[in-house]
């Protein structure tokens, strides 16, 4: 079973982000399990929203306390709280600016940053990163099929679809660089 963990700020499109991976997988015959918490439920707060995936139908009905991904839209947020439960193992996306070896609360994880804020910002969407860290994420993990993805994200995307597309795509072309596959 795959379980990822998002967190974000409201209005930053973490769970627009959630809802699209979710789909994507769930379209390529899986079984999905997707829920979310809102915190104070207002523009600016802590959100985050849990995925979990599986070949077999998931029965589990709890948090998500040993995640195999965390894809985090805001680096402020990270905290004790969040990296509980992480392991070596753990793959950490965070949009940063910063590199991974500058982020001293997440040493000793496997820490990936990328600057959304930039790819989306070139790519025509502003501070609208959802996009890029989803391709980033698909990245990472070789999962959802990257034209499945798109194919969502084209679907979903309710304004700039082409710059949504070209987001991904960058950010799903440096997650590869990250591995070592580009």
């Amino acid at each position: 079973m795959l379980q990822i963990k998002i967190h974000g700020r409201g209005g930053q499109g973490a769970q627009m982000a959630a809802q699209v991976l979710a789909t994507a997988f769930f379209r390529e015959g899986k079984y999905v399990q997707a829920f979310a918490s809102y915190g104070g439920a207002r523009r600016g707060t802590a959100v985050s929203s849990y995925i979990r995936i599986d070949n077999r139908p998931i029965r589990l009905r709890c948090d998500i306390e040993n995640p195999d991904a965390v894809l985090i839209f805001d680096a402020s947020l990270i905290d004790e709280k969040m990296l509980k439960g992480i392991n070596k193992d753990t793959s950490l996306l965070i949009n940063s600016t910063k590199e991974a070896k500058d982020l001293k609360e997440c040493s000793g994880f496997k820490v990936y940053t990328i600057d959304g804020i930039n790819i989306a910002s070139r790519n025509g969407l502003g501070r609208i990163v959802n996009s890029v860290l989803l391709g980033a994420l698909a990245g990472l993990l070789d999962a959802p099929d990257f034209k499945n993805m798109q194919n969502v994200i084209e679907e979903m995307s309710p304004v700039k679809v082409p710059e949504n597309i070209s987001s991904f795509r960058d950010g799903y072309e440096l997650a590869k660089k990250f591995k070592g596959v580009a």
